[in-house]
């Protein structure tokens, strides 16, 4: 897929996840933007996986260990081809599939059920472990918040996948710098994130931008030359990005937007749409 086309379908995730959010009149918003770039060349640009064959073993592997952004993977998954766009304004609604955190056993593409912090790249250790040994050529990805590394469990598992030098891991932190209760800086300090990766033997890149296409582009392709460690790609993004309200703002963390603020959400992301 060419650029202008990633750029057009991110569009297109962002506006899934401003539906599925107001249709469920909850969920998180701001962190499932901020990641939407990534999620949309993951999924359209950089991972080996078959909608029509959702549970290939030879697929790449994704963990959403950020879980409570489950509207920007699903947004992903849906634009994809893995479900239909149409399903995403069920969000958390009584009977639907699509629970608030990601559910392995009812969501085709979603390859590990997640939502406690921190978990999450303690069973993509395991996938990309299992990999190694079963001599499989695929590789697993995990996104994590930048707050959700002040959890314990992540340093856990980052130990394990450089003592262990898996290669076939690729973390990916989506650093906007803010989390439930303000600025990371504030809350709970995790800087220097790319010091700390390396002094767990990963190979770390800064991408300074991970909202950017071209930034995401040059730092998967780096990951992939990377032997005998783990990747951890830090990017920089902005929470609730192409929304303009919701941009910056910590209080978009875990809200949903009423009608009129909807409607203003999708105009942005028309505006977006148009000038591409």
């Amino acid at each position: 897929m060419d650029k202008k086309e990633l750029l057009k379908t991110a569009v297109k995730v962002r506006k899934g996840i401003v539906t599925a959010v107001h249709g469920a009149k909850a969920g998180h918003p701001g962190g499932s933007l901020s990641a939407a770039d990534i999620f949309t060349y993951l999924y359209f640009e950089e991972m080996n996986v078959d909608p029509k064959n959702p549970k290939d073993p030879d697929r790449d592997r994704f963990v959403l260990s950020k879980g409570h952004t489950a509207p920007g993977l699903y947004s992903a998954l849906a634009n994809r081809g893995f479900f239909p766009v149409e399903d995403l304004p069920t969000l958390r609604h009584l009977g639907s599939y699509l629970q608030g955190h990601p559910d392995m056993k009812h969501i085709p593409g979603v390859d590990m059920s997640s939502g406690s912090l921190g978990q999450g790249l303690s069973a993509a250790c395991g996938m990309a472990l299992a990999g190694k040994l079963d001599k499989k050529n695929y590789r697993v990805y995990c996104l994590c918040g930048d707050g959700e590394i002040q959890e314990g469990q992540i340093w856990e598992a980052a130990m394990f996948a450089g003592a262990r030098k898996l290669d076939n891991l690729c973390v990916i932190v989506d650093n906007n710098n803010l989390q439930i209760d303000g600025p990371v800086s504030e809350v709970c300090n995790p800087y220097p994130i790319d010091k700390k990766f390396e002094a767990f033997n990963f190979h770390v890149i800064n991408v300074a931008d991970g909202n950017d296409m071209d930034q995401l582009k040059s730092a998967f392709e780096e990951a992939k030359t990377v032997k005998d460690k783990p990747v951890c790609i830090v990017a920089k993004t902005l929470k609730g990005k192409g929304v303009s309200f919701m941009e910056n703002q910590v209080g978009w963390h875990g809200k949903a937007p009423n009608d009129e603020e909807y409607a203003t959400a999708m105009s942005d992301l028309e505006k977006l749409e148009a000038a591409l």
